[in-house]
């Protein structure tokens, strides 16, 4: 199949009726089980589980698109967690432990995919399968951060689909291990110790010392202008000039091509976050709307606003 347009949508979290709604709004129609519209693929970024109420649904729509080679993905931070959840250490502990916490993010996926369950196990293989990043001719895709020197490093590890090995997981999970630090990067985006031991209170209440960094902007100079969040919380941020020597930031090049993310939760009107950057995750999860991007692949353009779509719910 000769692909014209790639569709690129970011985290879905469990909302299968946003996604059915999008991917009909895209133009995507299902036959013999499948959402496929010709000439067109979908992308997904990632984050298909937790949070929502229809995990299970979605999956079946996810995993139907790409078996079928109408879409491609890449892994989420829910993915991977849910692969360690899921998986023991060589002492019999589970690579995630069974915290309140860690239970409670991943409750909705529990519920429809209990813990040593049959079709659980085939669904955290399946994860395995996942590649954590894809670079195609034109542009990239990511769920939450590239960079590009780790990259580098991780890929002659990694499968020849760009997947984490079996075998390493366990080394994923061990705290300042090489593969843990990459992959916090790349799953949940790097981040920025706040000077004076200065805290603030993240989306669900939880007082941090560090924050999310904008990589996408090629320039960044200040703590404020650094950090990922709406501009009020950015306004409580101190203003002051980075400390490059103990928080070294890999900024994406201005000169590289497109990348498309996720993870970051913003909010209000999709807009391109940089020349050659687009984040596609606007709260789906809650109360925000599912948001694609349409790549047309006949015409060399720049990322504009108006290839932007998102559900109607």
């Amino acid at each position: 199949m000769t692909i014209t347009h790639y569709d690129l949508i970011g985290d879905i979290h469990g909302q299968a009726e946003k996604l059915i709604n999008l991917l009909q709004k895209l133009g995507y129609q299902q036959q013999e089980g499948v959402y496929q519209k010709p000439q067109h693929q979908v992308i997904f970024v990632g984050d298909f589980i937790d949070r929502g109420l229809q995990e299970k649904k979605v999956l079946t729509i996810v995993r139907a698109m790409i078996e079928a080679n109408h879409a491609q993905a890449v892994m989420g931070n829910h993915e991977f967690n849910a692969i360690c959840y899921h998986s023991k250490d060589n002492q019999g502990n589970y690579l995630r432990p069974h915290t309140k916490n860690n239970t409670q993010q991943h409750q909705h996926f529990l519920n429809e995919y209990p813990l040593d369950g049959l079709e659980t196990k085939a669904v955290i293989n399946w994860f395995k399968t996942l590649p954590l990043f894809l670079e195609l001719a034109d542009f990239r895709v990511i769920h939450a951060c590239w960079d590009e020197g780790l990259i580098k490093k991780l890929k002659p590890l990694l499968t020849a689909n760009n997947c984490l090995k079996s075998e390493d997981y366990q080394r994923a999970c061990e705290k300042n291990s090489f593969f843990y630090n990459t992959l916090e990067t790349l799953l949940k985006g790097p981040e920025l110790v706040l000077p004076n031991n200065k805290l603030f209170t993240d989306k669900e209440g939880t007082a941090r010392r560090k924050v999310r960094v904008r990589w996408w902007q090629n320039v960044l100079l200040t703590y404020r202008q650094a950090a990922v969040g709406s501009e009020k919380d950015r306004r409580s941020l101190s203003n002051e000039k980075l400390l490059d020597k103990n928080n070294p930031i890999a900024l994406y090049p201005n000169q590289a091509i497109p990348v498309f993310f996720g993870h970051y939760w913003f909010s209000g009107t999709p807009e391109i976050a940089s020349h050659n950057a687009v984040c596609l995750d606007y709260s789906a999860a809650t109360q925000g709307f599912l948001i694609g991007y349409r790549l047309d692949m006949t015409e060399k353009k720049s990322l504009s606003n108006k290839n932007f779509y998102q559900s109607d719910i």
